[in-house]
């Protein structure tokens, strides 16, 4: 956690929408760039990729958002976020140089300095929840020595509703990342693979051998997943799923997240697929 979350994890750091990006062809998906009103904030941040921030509106409320940029993106942060209730279309209205609130970094992240070196590594994801994946991938890529092959699926309804667009292309260039995207149906225009995720996933995803698997998406997503991997020898201590459950106060006090013992908000919401299977059966 940065220094001033642990001197008072409810105060907002201020900053200033200076980008806005519209990801998906509804609308629905926008990708904002914030800049820290304040240099001293932006030097107290640092953040792991897979944590998630508390983006806050006066007068609205806050809402819990994993963050999109890379520990490796200095002086901004993103933040990529679906429109689906009061918060976000208010965040979905705001303008380039419109002020708001951001308080984190919160939970944990994905062991990328520790468990993930020296790993072969395979990410997988559908849909929006592509974001920490993003964060993560690009951290991997700027310390690419420190990893071996790096695999990345990753799929969307639509090829419209397909996040970062042009970044894909350019990882599609590179010969040291194996990236498989995928679209659930044909679409017009659209010459890359077709199928769900995990589909794609059996056909392509690697041995187990010194390898984890990075897993963000719908419940379905991962629940349909897991068989194809756990046929090639993928057992659960090597998978890393990130969770989103009902969190609201990012802290660990209001226990809106818990589940059994567990605070996804505290504990998360990065847990290995063995620690989720240990969970109660209400989640």
């Amino acid at each position: 956690m940065s220094i001033q979350s642990e001197i008072n994890p409810y105060l907002p750091y201020p900053v200033i929408i200076d980008d806005i990006i519209v990801e998906s062809e509804d609308g629905n998906l926008k990708t904002f760039k914030f800049v820290f009103e304040n240099k001293a904030d932006e030097e107290k941040w640092q953040h792991v990729a897979g944590q998630f921030a508390m983006l806050s509106i006066a007068g609205q409320g806050e809402i819990p958002i994993g963050i999109a940029s890379s520990p490796s993106e200095k002086g901004y942060l993103l933040f990529t976020v679906n429109r689906a209730g009061k918060v976000t279309t208010a965040l979905h209205q705001m303008k380039i140089g419109d002020r708001m609130g951001i308080r984190g970094p919160m939970g944990n992240g994905f062991p990328i300095d520790t468990e993930l070196k020296g790993k072969n590594i395979v990410i997988i994801s559908g849909g929006f929840a592509f974001t920490t994946l993003r964060a993560t991938l690009l951290y991997m890529l700027a310390n690419r020595s420190d990893y071996g092959n790096i695999t990345v699926i990753y799929g969307s309804r639509t090829p419209g509703m397909l996040l970062y667009r042009d970044e894909l292309a350019e990882w599609a260039k590179r010969d040291d990342l194996d990236i498989h995207i995928t679209v659930d149906a044909e679409a017009e225009g659209w010459n890359g693979l077709v199928g769900f995720v995990p589909t794609i996933a059996a056909d392509v995803a690697p041995p187990a051998d010194n390898a984890a698997a990075l897993i963000c998406g719908p419940p379905i997503m991962i629940k349909f997943t897991m068989p194809p991997l756990e046929k090639i020898g993928w057992n659960d201590d090597q998978v890393y799923l990130s969770l989103e459950n009902r969190m609201k106060c990012g802290v660990g006090h209001c226990l809106h997240c818990n589940v059994g013992p567990t605070l996804v908000c505290k504990d998360g919401p990065v847990f290995t697929r063995s620690q989720v299977k240990d969970l109660p059966l209400e989640y």
